[in-house]
């Protein structure tokens, strides 16, 4: 998919309108946040947060590394 966005004023700021069809497929709407994250074959433009979801797998893996220790203090 290939998909020219114009740069527009915004308030002070600059910024570019996403079209339906691509907000859509980042499944987001009004208010909600994409994050930014530069990459080797450029900028990339996602509905969560990268960071966040690095520490959600790290914690679900000590989960699962430590599970019956966990189950116990459960109790």
């Amino acid at each position: 998919m290939t998909a020219v966005l114009k740069v527009t004023t915004v308030g002070n700021s600059f910024g570019v309108v996403l079209p339906k069809d691509i907000l859509a497929k980042l499944r987001v709407s009004k208010g909600d946040r994409l994050y930014v994250t530069e990459t080797r074959e450029g900028i990339e433009l996602v509905p969560f947060d990268p960071e966040f979801a690095e520490q959600m797998e790290a914690a679900h893996r000590v989960m699962r590394k430590h599970r019956d220790v966990l189950k116990k203090l459960a109790e």
